[in-house]
């Protein structure tokens, strides 16, 4: 499988913070982490350093988020 077509593999719930709609993303080719489309949280960076290994790194950020272990962006007022 192309490492391009992971996100269709994985299954996000919304986001734990504000119920708002998650991405999967990837950082230029070393990570992948999920974030929320709406208030900015984000899990932590996966890595990878193979293709055979991405599948595995984009699997271990949706746990992440989908067990709700996410950060908080705070937002200066």
């Amino acid at each position: 499988m192309d490492h391009r077509d992971i996100w269709k593999e994985i299954e996000l719930q919304d986001c734990p913070i504000c119920g708002g709609p998650a991405l999967l993303e990837e950082e230029n080719g070393w990570c992948w982490y999920v974030t929320c489309a709406d208030c900015g949280s984000h899990t932590v960076e996966s890595p990878y350093k193979t293709e055979a290994d991405a599948l595995s790194a984009a699997q271990q950020a949706a746990n992440l988020w989908n067990m709700g272990k996410v950060i908080k962006e705070q937002r200066a007022e």
